[in-house]
């Protein structure tokens, strides 16, 4: 498919029939979170969409942004580059590489100047430029560099999105984020420690599709799928409700699946679609899988205290008192939850933490 190409006019070559483009549509809505009403003018709009050049910018990463992308489903990232967008720079998935690939972000620049969209994960270093640099410039020269020909910045990633992991205490690096430097453009933020692969491309489909970016919430994140707390849409949480939570990672509530609010959970305060999209093609995400949320969609998520530390716990039994910091409705059905079953058995110490001597004696 050439740049010059429609996407429908691709499709077409390709032998996708209309009832195909139109299936593609409804996956395309489904993706961004989008009502069924809106299939016609998303057909519409991709009847005319032209691939947009991308330019993907790697920073302070570990690749795990990059490796998140390449399991996206629903478009695969290989549909998602040779069909939808251009994808004209990129350390890991280029075939080249030195001088040509250096080359060929130059000329992406010069092409589809103020039309490209530049995607950054990882964060930037301040402190040295020597701590990180990519054909012998700077992070932060090369940021700037290319910023200054897009129309839109996605910066995928905690660490590309708020510093991340490089940015946390004591961030020898001086690692930030690229609204940190980039005041001047549109910047989407889509963090994640990594992001939903499906996120990561939804996003970029919306850009394509409507080329705008998305409804954002107040840290610049697409209200479709950080809109809504992890909590509010987790299958257990009509345990919280009830006051039934796991106290240990093997005890019989974590068996049952009850809720992980005491061994750390984040979801209260953590807003991401992994409860609804989920991970590995919608298979499952890590609450289901028996561990917490870690907050990994948050700002300063790794400095926000320990991992499997609660957001806040009762100084008494469960049973007399409930000082959750999560609103008088849930601390309600907390307290409900504790006093419905010290009717049936006497009240325990709420918060007994399992000690080596339990483990050895294999509670």
């Amino acid at each position: 498919m050439s740049k010059d190409e429609t996407l429908g006019e691709a499709l077409r070559q390709q032998g996708i029939s209309r009832r195909g483009f139109l299936k593609f549509c409804a996956a395309t809505a489904s993706m961004m979170a989008l009502p069924p009403s809106m299939v016609p003018a998303i057909a519409a709009a991709l009847e005319k969409a032209r691939r947009p050049s991308v330019i993907w910018l790697s920073f302070q990463e570990c690749t795990g942004c990059t490796e998140s992308l390449t399991r996206s489903h629903s478009p695969t990232v290989e549909g998602l580059i040779f069909d939808v967008i251009s994808l004209d720079y990129h350390h890991t998935l280029q075939a080249a590489s030195g001088t040509a690939a250096e080359a060929a972000r130059e000329t992406a620049i010069e092409e589809n100047y103020g039309k490209y969209l530049l995607i950054v994960d990882g964060s930037i270093p301040t402190a040295n430029p020597g701590y990180s640099t990519i054909a012998g410039v700077s992070n932060v020269d090369m940021l700037k560099e290319v910023a200054k020909g897009a129309a839109a910045i996605v910066a995928v990633g905690s660490c590309a999105a708020f510093g991340g992991i490089p940015h946390a205490h004591p961030n020898p690096t001086g690692a930030v984020s690229v609204s940190d430097l980039v005041k001047d453009k549109p910047i989407i933020n889509v963090p994640g420690c990594p992001p939903i692969p499906v996120v990561i491309s939804g996003v970029l489909l919306h850009y394509l599709t409507f080329g705008a970016i998305p409804e954002l919430d107040s840290l610049s994140r697409p209200k479709a799928y950080y809109g809504q707390s992890i909590h509010d849409r987790c299958y257990r949480r009509p345990f919280y409700d009830k006051g039934l939570f796991a106290e240990g990672f093997d005890d019989e509530g974590a068996k049952k699946g009850w809720c992980l609010y005491k061994l750390g959970c984040k979801g209260p305060t953590t807003y991401n679609a992994c409860a609804t999209t989920k991970w590995n093609a919608g298979t499952s995400f890590p609450i289901e899988s028996g561990h917490p949320c870690l907050g990994c969609s948050e700002p300063d998520f790794w400095d926000g205290g320990g991992f499997y530390k609660a957001l806040s716990m009762p100084t008494e039994d469960i049973s007399r008192t409930a000082v959750y910091a999560i609103g008088a409705g849930a601390a309600a059905g907390v307290a409900l939850g504790a006093l419905n079953r010290a009717k049936k058995a006497k009240a325990t110490k709420a918060h007994e933490k399992v000690t080596i001597n339990d483990l050895e004696k294999g509670n």
